[in-house]
């Protein structure tokens, strides 16, 4: 043992950066969630994107859409994981394994329970769709992949913000087009979905950095 600390998995360079982020974040899916409240039909900025159908792409892209969305499905998240915390582990970053396990549980958490608070439908009154979770569980383990990265390789200030608003912008996009291609979300959906992953994340981050920060704390 060297008695030195686990480094942290919210970097200080990026805590000032990345807070203001995450309060946007909430703020937009509380928005969104006000808005869409009991829908059961496509919203205006949805048509304008794309006319939501059960299916809108034709093989070969099909064939892609379902295999990334099949990375949302508890079977391929939880293959996602188990394969982050082995690499975590792997690279000595306990910490950053708890947080994968922590963060994809909280961020898929708080969006099934705005599902059930929100109540927007779609392609059926079972089917509810705000926000899309295969959307924030797929952008949160990019969020936390990239966070790890950043503290592994000394990144800070624009550099190390502009590796996990990239990563988090690149996740986001490939499985919210995989949802509203099978037709499965709105796209509002799946930028509420995005949003809660930014909200998510780094406060869970820094929730356990606190916690496993804190009898070290208690000795000084």
């Amino acid at each position: 043992m060297t008695g030195r600390p686990a480094p942290a998995v919210l970097p200080l360079s990026l805590r000032a950066r990345l807070g203001p982020v995450a309060a946007l974040a909430a703020l937009v899916v509380c928005v969104l969630g006000v808005l869409y409240t009991g829908h059961r039909e496509a919203g205006g900025v949805d048509r304008w994107i794309v006319e939501p159908t059960a299916d809108s792409v034709r093989p070969p892209w099909r064939r892609l859409a379902l295999a990334i969305d099949f990375l949302g499905e508890p079977a391929g998240a939880a293959t996602l994981i188990m394969a982050a915390v082995a690499g975590c582990l792997l690279l000595r970053r306990p910490r950053a394994a708890v947080l994968l396990v922590a963060g994809a549980a909280m961020t898929v958490g708080t969006a099934t329970l705005l599902k059930h608070l929100v109540g927007r439908t779609i392609h059926g009154d079972g089917n509810l769709s705000y926000p899309s979770g295969h959307t924030a569980f797929f952008t949160g383990l990019a969020l936390v992949v990239a966070l790890l990265a950043t503290g592994r390789f000394g990144l800070g200030g624009t550099a190390g913000i502009s590796l996990v608003l990239a990563a988090a912008l690149v996740a986001g996009a490939a499985m919210g087009w995989a949802q509203v291609a099978l037709g499965a979300h709105y796209p509002t959906d799946v930028l509420g979905g995005w949003c809660t992953a930014l909200a998510v994340i780094p406060a869970t981050a820094w929730l356990v950095d606190r916690v496993a920060d804190a009898p070290r704390r208690e000795r000084r």
